[in-house]
């Protein structure tokens, strides 16, 4: 006889979750630690319940927006390497429509997180049920179907024993790197608190083996095949390679073959910034030494990335009619792009076999390379120290605004400071091993380009979906999993306001973050794009109806929050008060009041974007014909 216990599906769902563990290397992890809520009738009498009876084996955290508390999910798993997950649980309705940004973000850069919303009454009864939408098609639709496309796996679950199959289901896809990404568990709010006799062996431990896929022969052989015909190879260093912890093997090959390699935002801190090898950023955020390099690059090796716009300037970073590509990745998908050679398998174990069977071939690339690292070296030093007072000076974005534009943002954000100068003060002034967390806007950019850090997984970057408001909650994310270092949020004014919720949760929870927010008065990034691309400034600067530049006082909204605070335009403030941060115990928020138009431009990289095809701007017409002429080389596929 089976011997049973009886719970209700939300303890039950719970059990489950504290027995789940993963086996990477020879090392056994407890995959869940923890669950964000945020309480709603769909889920507080059920599996909030249900939680309730297990604070000592979870991390327990109240969230206070249902994106925020997501995005802190999975900056979570992110900062982890994917080897632990956060659940997150809101109400029906609202609190699951709130989640999909969020599933987005996740889906986009293959992280784990387990969706558990609550969903309507499984017998009908009330129906319509509180923030139930009644679609005229189907009942048994819900808010929670908008999660469909963006879940890596998706359930319902209408009956208590439903949860058995669905939790093993979603675990595999979370644990599986080939598949990793949100899961939702869509939960009947009747059924939450529904009892049933559940096999006890459901709640025994549970090991999930993240075996490493060795690649096939036939692969590697043609892979090498190609290399060895090289004259002028580029390894691009993406996520994949740092989830996969192959920063020591890609090091060994760069090395003992001199294969330069460039990085994405994802697959930034895999490889140290000063290893004479590493270019640096690669495509439309990327730097002008990649930038440069990969357009002669005969042969491309991609390592772990799904090769997303910007990464290859919307397919004109390379000469795709002349180079060859070889894709390295665990998602057979993403190894098919871009016509390559399919290695699908693992980084770590990929790169191994790579090295072994180049034997002592070797490169000659070294002067190449140390020219175009020189050429941006001493364009990063002269961006570090710009004097916007110089008889000479042109703000970086140089044609958009007059100078007359430029002196009403000094006069209303009282600040000097360019952008360039303030990130890269950042990046001289922090710990080495700090993390930094950023995502959307002109930060990601810089970043890319003028970020440098020798620690592995300091670099926690937001850019397969570029989630404004992603940064607060992913640095409380970050925090939680690396406790003992600090930890900085990297955020524009259009950031911040998108989305700051969790920095009650920081507060709360005392989980020390350091915001530092990059005050320009604008979604500056998209005003660059506007005007670059022929538009008038229209709706990308903060001005009020009077045309008058808005300065909000962000240090004054942090203090509200009881955070601490710090309000800098210069940059020998700027390093006092991130030497003060370090200090505190407690959230900090630094207001940094920087100018527009002096965040890096381009360097060499172009963007596809929708220029209007008829208009009557000359700029318009103008930037349309030079977007059609780039686009006769682009690849199209």
């Amino acid at each position: 006889m089976v011997k049973t216990v009886r719970l209700t599906t939300g303890e039950a769902i719970v059990k489950f979750l504290i027995k789940q563990y993963i086996y990477v290397d020879g090392e056994e992890i407890k995959f869940v630690e923890g669950v964000m809520n945020i309480f709603g009738h769909g889920n507080v009498l059920g599996l909030g319940e249900g939680l309730s009876k297990y604070q000592k084996e979870l991390k327990i955290i109240q969230g206070k927006n249902e994106q925020g508390m997501a995005h802190t999910a999975i900056g979570f798993s992110k900062q982890s390497l994917r080897k632990k997950i956060f659940a997150v649980t809101s109400s029906v309705g609202p609190g699951s429509a709130n989640l999909v940004t969020a599933a987005g973000t996740a889906s986009a850069n293959h992280i784990p997180v387990l969706f558990l919303p609550g969903d309507t009454f499984a017998t009908r009864q009330p129906d319509p049920v509180l923030q139930q939408i009644e679609d005229p098609q189907s009942i048994g639709t819900t808010t929670n179907d908008a999660l469909k496309p963006l879940s890596r796996y998706f359930d319902r679950i209408t009956r208590p024993e439903q949860i058995m199959s669905a939790l093993m289901r979603a675990f595999e896809v979370m644990t599986n790197p080939q598949t990793a990404g949100p899961v939702t568990i869509a939960l009947s709010q009747d059924v939450q608190g529904e009892a049933f006799d559940f096999p006890e062996t459901f709640f025994d431990k549970r090991i999930h083996y993240v075996d490493r896929l060795e690649p096939s022969n036939r692969s590697i052989e043609a892979a090498i095949e190609v290399l060895k015909t090289a004259k002028k190879p580029l390894l691009i260093v993406g996520g994949g390679a740092k989830y996969s912890e192959a920063q020591h093997e890609i090091e060994q090959l760069i090395d003992n073959h001199h294969i330069p390699m460039a990085e994405t935002q994802a697959g930034k801190s895999t490889i140290a910034a000063s290893h004479p090898l590493n270019l640096g950023g690669l495509g439309v955020t990327g730097n002008l030494a990649a930038n440069i390099y990969a357009k002669d690059a005969d042969v491309i090796v991609g390592i772990g990335t799904r090769y997303s716009d910007f990464t290859t300037s919307s397919k004109t970073a390379i000469n795709f009619d002349s180079a060859k590509i070889i894709n390295i990745n665990v998602n057979r998908v993403d190894a098919y792009k871009l016509d390559a050679i399919q290695v699908v398998g693992d980084a770590k174990v990929s790169i191994l076999r790579l090295r072994q069977q180049l034997d002592n071939h070797q490169y000659d690339i070294a002067k190449t390379v140390r020219d175009v690292k020189q050429e941006w070296n001493n364009e990063r030093n002269r961006l570090a120290n710009i004097d916007i007072n110089d008889t000479h000076y042109a703000p970086e974005i140089a044609t958009h605004f007059d100078k007359e534009k430029l002196n009403r943002y000094v006069t209303s954000l009282q600040t000097e400071l360019p952008q360039t100068n303030a990130l890269i003060e950042v990046n001289k002034s922090i710990d080495h091993d700090a993390i930094i967390v950023a995502a959307a806007g002109s930060l990601p950019g810089d970043l890319e380009r003028l970020w440098e850090t020798d620690n592995f997984n300091t670099y926690n970057m937001e850019y397969g979906y570029s989630t404004m408001g992603y940064e607060i909650g992913a640095a409380v994310g970050a925090k939680i999993s690396e406790p003992n270092k600090e930890v900085y949020a990297l955020v524009g004014d259009g950031s911040f306001l998108m989305l700051h919720s969790e920095l009650i949760t920081a507060l709360q929870y005392n989980y020390k973050i350091n915001i530092i927010l990059f005050d320009n008065s604008g979604f500056g990034c998209i005003n660059n794009l506007q005007m670059d691309n022929g538009s008038d400034s229209f709706c990308t600067e903060f001005t009020d109806m009077n045309g008058d530049i808005i300065n909000v006082d962000y240090k004054k909204v942090a203090e509200g929050y009881g955070a601490v605070t710090y309000k800098v335009n210069d940059v020998n403030t700027l390093k006092t008060a991130i030497a003060e941060a370090k200090k505190e115990a407690k959230t900090t928020l630094i207001e940094v009041k920087t100018l527009p138009k002096t965040m890096t431009a381009g360097y060499e990289s172009f963007w596809n974007v929708g220029v209007s095809e008829h208009s009557d701007k000359q700029a318009v017409q103008e930037a349309f014909s030079n977007k059609a002429e780039i686009m006769k080389t682009a690849k199209h596929y």
